[in-house]
């Protein structure tokens, strides 16, 4: 099960942060990632951080998101900086025990979302 929560209405440069509450199994040595969907388009990849914590974004958002984990507590997190109109959509979070297979967004299962807006 997977539960993505934080999104919001902000402003363009503002911050915001995702959560994801990731009840997978073996979550601990899964990969993964964040996604986004904006109105009218696929679901595509926007970061991936692994089990021990390598991380890769899409190249939009580069310096501006950054995606870390809490093997711990089971959660993954999406901290978005300096917001852009682009950025709006529904954000989900997944997993794989695959690295490759985050960006494809291929998965047949998805949480509910969360919903960013963000205001020009």
């Amino acid at each position: 099960q997977l539960v993505e929560s934080g999104g919001g209405v902000v402003q363009a440069g503002g911050s915001l942060r995702l959560s994801c509450a990731a009840s997978l199994s073996m979550f601990g040595v899964q990969d993964m990632g964040w996604y986004r969907q904006a109105p009218g388009l696929q679901r595509d990849w926007v970061a991936s951080i692994s089990a021990v914590g390598r991380t890769d974004y899409k190249d939009s958002v580069k310096g501006r998101f950054a995606i870390s984990r809490d093997n711990a507590r089971d959660m993954v997190y999406l901290q978005m900086n300096d917001l852009r109109p682009e950025d709006s959509g529904v954000y989900y979070c997944n997993g794989a025990f695959q690295w490759e297979r985050l960006r494809r967004a291929d998965f047949d299962s998805w949480g509910q979302g969360t919903q960013v807006t963000v205001s020009s």
